[in-house]
């Protein structure tokens, strides 16, 4: 009887510390793993990248808007100021990001009873060339476009500057995942 107690007393004492070593277990076993996230969407190793040279974009599109350069440069070098810890240079760096705005167009898009455009599309390509200095297997020579519709009611003069804004935004958010942000 006194046999059978103790053989109890350890079937217990075993049984409540399954969950106890299965908790240890899972923190061994997490504690090489320690998952690091980044919340700007880069992948740019700091130790190995310090600088970046952005260059200029001019317009080499048929049809110019000329405050679509700034508007557009100036888009891409404040959203990778925020997003990045990269030094902006105007000589050598680790990585140079230089381009040209290749279209500027406008095309019909829908059209109405009347055989009328109701509404016009605005497109802006860019052709973007990206140099990593360090790793030049990472190199990117692409040419990204985006586009808005506006009703054809409206004057381009008068949606002219916000369909530039929109676009470069979207444009610099293409051009940074496949760049700086290495999807």
């Amino acid at each position: 009887m006194i046999f059978t107690d103790i053989i109890t007393r350890r079937a217990r004492l075993l049984r409540a510390s399954y969950p106890l070593a299965a908790a240890v277990a899972v923190i061994l076993l997490c504690a090489g793993c320690i998952p690091s996230f980044r919340m700007n969407g880069s992948a740019i190793n700091y130790d190995i990248y310090k600088t970046i040279n952005v260059g200029e974009f001019p317009i080499r599109a048929a049809l110019v808007y000329p405050p679509l350069q700034q508007t557009f440069e100036n888009q891409l070098l404040d959203y990778i100021a925020r997003n990045t810890r990269l030094q902006e240079t105007d000589g050598t760096s680790d990585i140079e990001l230089t381009g040209e705005i290749t279209g500027y167009s406008l095309s019909p898009q829908a059209v109405g009873t009347d055989a009328y455009a109701t509404e016009t599309r605005l497109t802006i390509t860019v052709r973007v060339k990206y140099t990593d200095n360090k790793n030049p297997a990472k190199n990117v020579d692409q040419t990204f476009s985006a586009y808005r519709q506006f009703s054809a009611d409206l004057l381009l003069t008068d949606v002219q500057d916000q369909l530039c804004q929109d676009i470069s935004e979207e444009l610099v958010n293409l051009i940074f995942n496949a760049t700086l942000g290495d999807w």
